[in-house]
């Protein structure tokens, strides 16, 4: 268990167990399920933004952790991404009652058309965050030559332009910084492309 992990996680890890359960019954009957004996876990602490927040900020992925991740989920369609045998995530809205009976079952389930579930829907979104195309530098010159800058090269002239252009200021967008190495966006390449026919017959 490492804390920074499971808040990324989390959801493959569930998913992982009910795949697991689920060829265990396929395979070897009903019988061997371990949901015959282990439905739930109980959880030991109350499970509230604040306390996630701290954690992220306690215990952080380093980058180029955090970069694979999201570049393999980007790698994968919409309908792999959302499918909860790829990742398993459940919407828990704490549920608060004045008389005892009301609230007998530790997670209780609605019709995902019913009225509750319409407003619970407006109140949550979820956004799938797909990590950029990423590449070096060799590469950003070598896709500038094939555009027809056959005297572009990696020095002077890449590095030239990208000290002029502040190109790896993080405001602009061109770039990231993953684990001390530098990685240019497909939007530098374009902007590359478009220096080099402003400046006409310069890097032809």
């Amino acid at each position: 268990m490492t804390r920074a992990l499971d808040n990324y996680l989390s959801g493959r890890y569930q998913a992982c167990v009910l795949n697991f359960n689920d060829y265990l019954k396929k395979l070897f009957g009903e019988k061997q399920a371990l949901d015959t004996h282990l439905t739930y876990a109980i959880q030991f602490v109350e499970l509230t933004a604040d306390q996630f927040r701290q954690v992220e900020t306690v215990e952080r992925l380093p980058p180029n952790l955090r970069a694979y991740i999201a570049e393999f989920d980007g790698g994968l369609t919409h309908d792999q991404y959302n499918n909860s045998r790829y990742s398993y995530r459940l919407l828990f809205k704490k549920k608060l009652v004045n008389h005892p009976g009301q609230a007998d079952k530790v997670i209780e389930f609605i019709d995902p058309k019913s009225e509750l579930s319409k407003t619970i829907d407006k109140e949550y979104w979820v956004k799938k965050e797909v990590e950029k195309a990423k590449c070096l530098a060799k590469h950003v010159v070598a896709e500038v030559r094939k555009a027809g800058f056959s005297k572009f090269r990696t020095q002077p002239e890449h590095v030239n332009m990208w000290k002029a252009q502040d190109a790896k200021n993080p405001a602009k967008s061109y770039g990231v910084d993953v684990a001390g190495t530098w990685y240019w966006y497909d939007s530098w390449v374009k902007r590359c492309i478009e220096l080099c026919e402003a400046a006409g017959e310069r890097y032809r």
